[in-house]
């Protein structure tokens, strides 16, 4: 495709998918970013923060859903975002609840398939900023809540987002649960996730009169545990298999209508291969992208010590087009 990012290639000193996950984290410089910082009140009495790089009044803007326990201090989001300014757009990351550096004030958080919220800051930002195109971006968890929307919203989503890209989706929370609990996943990633989410849970304890059963909580070892004694009564589910069927973006693919990007690595350890969508699962709207090497939101490409500058040139080549 003339004018597209050179195919990505893990470099020789970077081989696999965990690398790839945890490199960046580490290793990987970055530049500062300048956000400024917006608290909107939600319409059941709660808040959620915006962390925004401002631009031109009349500059597209680009809003990013991080993943699971993510913020805008990621190093996605700080790469995309530095893109952007540089580019002359405008970008902003809406948290999702408890994820600003603040705990809600309800008893509820987020979820992978909270496509609500992704429904009610997309249609306020566009209600807000009606004479300016606005581009959705989704990661991981922020990736499957805005896919399984735009499948949803179907035609609805057209006035709203002119062209959507999903970046390491788990598309299908069932497959992507069952490896993220076993193994070198659950060392390395899933005890991660755990630690800072039932420290936000005990909170909830001690501001909510919450019935759900907090020993249980305290005792989870895996997301599955987790996400049985909290995420899922908590958010309406009956459990945690019921919460992970029903929040998976996969089913709704075939019925997305808005322009959309669907980038995921082949050696993504926190999605099987086996479990991403074909082209026969996915509606026409959909592109469909599977890089060989890049791990979970990694895409480390240039030579020692590595940039991230793959992903917000890709992201911005396919959004661009829609221009």
């Amino acid at each position: 495709m003339p004018g597209s990012p050179a195919p990505f290639a893990s470099p020789a000193w970077l081989p696999g998918g965990h690398l790839q996950t945890i490199y960046p984290y580490f290793f990987v410089p970055l530049p500062s970013i300048p956000y400024r910082r917006e608290r909107l009140a939600t319409p059941d009495d709660d808040f959620i923060d915006l962390d925004w790089v401002d631009g031109a009044a009349n500059a597209p803007l680009v809003v990013l859903s991080h993943g699971l326990e993510g913020s805008s201090r990621g190093h996605y989001a700080i790469s995309l975002l530095a893109a952007l300014r540089q580019k002359g757009w405008r970008g902003v990351v809406p948290h999702f609840r408890g994820c600003g550096g603040e705990a809600n004030r309800l008893a509820r958080a987020y979820h992978s398939g909270d496509s609500a919220e992704i429904d009610w800051v997309l249609r306020h930002l566009k209600q807000t900023h009606p004479d300016v195109p606005i581009y959705a971006v989704g990661v991981s968890l922020g990736g499957n809540a805005l896919l399984k929307w735009l499948g949803e919203q179907q035609e609805n989503a057209m006035p709203v987002v002119e062209a959507a890209v999903a970046i390491s989706a788990p598309v299908d929370l069932t497959a992507a649960g069952r490896v993220l609990d076993k193994g070198f996943n659950k060392l390395a990633y899933t005890r991660h996730f755990l630690r800072t989410l039932k420290q936000k849970t005990e909170l909830k304890f001690h501001l909510h009169a919450l019935t759900l059963d907090r020993a249980a909580i305290r005792a989870a070892a895996t997301l599955h545990a987790f996400d049985d004694a909290y995420t899922a009564p908590i958010h309406g589910f009956r459990d945690a298999d019921d919460y992970w069927q029903q929040a998976s973006s996969k089913p709704w693919l075939k019925h997305i209508q808005v322009p959309t990007l669907l980038i995921n690595a082949l050696n993504d350890p926190f999605l099987p291969a086996a479990a991403l969508p074909a082209s026969g699962q996915v509606s026409p709207s959909v592109t469909l992208e599977y890089p060989e090497q890049g791990g979970h939101v990694g895409f480390v490409s240039g030579p020692f010590p590595g940039n991230l500058d793959w992903l917000p040139a890709r992201i911005l080549h396919f959004l661009a087009k829609t221009l």
